[in-house]
């Protein structure tokens, strides 16, 4: 993973560099100050010849007031016919500005690269959790979504596996606090994103993220926001229904409480006889709330208020609209740290002491101790492919500390169980069990002493002689009187002429 990412944030940077040098040629060539141009006409006009003349004066000039610098120049002679050095003499003061060709800064940015120094191998920061890219660190995230209020509390693992799944969280939850716990969360995210994949055009992602959301949200298709649809009185939820009544009459028929009831569900001013609560609820009949009159809502209801309601809620989904995206993007990184978290839980404390002080020694060793230095590896750990040592925990999980041994094989040792159940059809046994003058079928898997092998092939030849046709006692012959008889008894009877 440092690898890859170091090499992601040095093509950024050659990308970078490139596109202002770029943006200065295309500068250079509209010469807006047309110094180019005055440039070009001196050394091209009709007097072409008394200009050559006229600056190599003013070079031997120069050199005649200052010849220190005549060393300096005659150091760089070499490189003026071997590269694109490009010398620049002011002659107007006592220094000269040697400017390199873009090549040579090129050139010098890979041999750093090159170099493996330490600010080369650790371009990006990480926290240690994260392992440089290799795992997220939502610790803090984690935090403040157990303290937003009325939000079940999760454990770390769970949060990691459904911290993107914002659609089950009920509208009514999604205050102010899980506003900041968005915000909070989005930029972990864009910056993680910005350090594990450089390459990557963010500006471009929120574009297509932004467009996607609002062709969503006019749809009203958009995760855990559905589009409020129907009569006013059937958004609320309320169980009165006015598809059922044809006038305001009929209404007044429920009583008053009834009436205020289905009026507070809405936000209308509930009060009044009951003949005015009546009409006032009729009026909302197929009708949604913006089309109702604003003059009806309570002050908390009217105009701005729901705006800006409605404004809030879509700020709201716009962020985990982003938060979806993103965390696609990242599902590479987000099920590792999945699997690092429950592989943390499953090891015991001796076990994450003993990995703790093999890394430790492990990290210790720096580059200069040479390569032909011996590693440090008191548990007799296999190498990895790096040279060093593998995690103590990986060398219990494959079960690398138990040997098998094969006398089959001239009890040759295996270390671990998969590469004990892997020999079986490997050379080395079927070279034994050809010794033995056994054929190395399924039958004698997870079979490695000598004797059991002998056995179960003496046992194998026995059931296959039972299994074996015998015509003298199998097959079958008929007499003329219908009597079926084998071929042994029928032989005996034919002999004896009794048939």
């Amino acid at each position: 993973y440092r690898d890859q990412i170091n090499s992601q944030h040095y093509i950024k940077q050659l990308l970078e560099r490139a596109t202002e040098i770029s943006e200065l040629l295309v500068e250079g060539y509209e010469d807006r100050d047309e110094l180019r141009q005055e440039e070009i006409e001196s050394v091209s006009g009709p007097n072409e010849f008394g200009e050559f003349y006229r600056r190599y004066k003013a070079l031997k000039d120069y050199h005649a007031r200052y010849p220190a610098d005549r060393v300096a120049i005659a150091e760089l002679l070499h490189h003026i016919y071997t590269s694109s050095y490009l010398i620049v003499l002011n002659l107007s003061s006592s220094s000269t500005n040697i400017q390199e060709p873009m090549q040579f800064e090129f050139m010098k940015m890979q041999e750093a690269f090159e170099s493996q120094a330490e600010e080369v191998q650790n371009m990006v920061t990480f926290t240690d959790e994260e392992a440089y890219g290799k795992y997220l660190d939502l610790h803090e995230c984690h935090e403040k979504y157990i303290n937003i209020k009325g939000v079940e509390r999760v454990d770390y693992l769970t949060y990691i596996t459904n911290f993107d799944q914002l659609f089950e969280i009920p509208k009514e939850k999604k205050n102010s606090d899980y506003k900041d716990y968005l915000d909070s969360l989005l930029r972990y995210l864009f910056s993680y994103l910005e350090r594990v994949k450089p390459l990557l055009d963010l500006d471009q992602e929120y574009e297509t993220i932004k467009e996607d959301f609002e062709t969503k949200w006019l749809l009203g298709s958009f995760p855990g926001w559905p589009k409020d649809t129907g009569s006013a009185l059937s958004r609320t939820g309320a169980a009165l229904d006015l598809s059922a009544f044809s006038s305001s009459e009929e209404l007044m028929s429920l009583g008053l409480d009834r009436l205020k009831s289905a009026l507070m569900a809405l936000g209308l001013k509930c009060g009044g006889t009951l003949e005015e609560r009546a009409k006032r609820l009729f009026s909302t009949k197929g009708k949604t709330l913006d089309q109702i009159d604003p003059s009806l809502f309570t002050k908390a209801k009217t105009g701005k208020g729901l705006h800006d309601g409605t404004d809030r809620h879509k700020e709201i989904a716009n962020l985990e609209a982003q938060i979806y995206h993103t965390s696609e993007l990242l599902g590479t990184q987000r099920a590792q740290t999945r699997e690092n978290i429950e592989r943390k839980l499953a090891r015991t404390a001796e076990e994450l002491e003993e990995e703790e002080e093999v890394e430790q020694y492990s990290e210790s060793e720096s580059d200069d101790d040479g390569e032909e230095g011996v590693l440090y590896n008191p548990k007799n750990l296999p190498l990895g492919w790096d040279g060093k040592p593998i995690p103590y925990w990986l060398y219990k999980l494959h079960g690398l500390n138990i040997y098998y041994d094969c006398e089959i094989c001239g009890n040759y040792s295996y270390r671990g169980p998969k590469a004990f159940q892997r020999h079986f059809a490997e050379w080395r046994h079927a070279h034994g069990m050809r010794c033995l003058g056994i054929p190395n079928t399924a039958h004698f898997a997870n079979v490695t002493k000598i004797k059991d092998a002998l056995s179960l092939w003496d046992k194998l030849k026995d059931s296959k002689t039972k299994e074996r046709f015998d015509s003298d006692a199998e097959e079958e012959f008929e007499d003329s009187f219908g009597n079926v008889v084998n071929r042994k008894v029928y032989d005996d009877l034919r002999k004896q002429g009794l048939l």
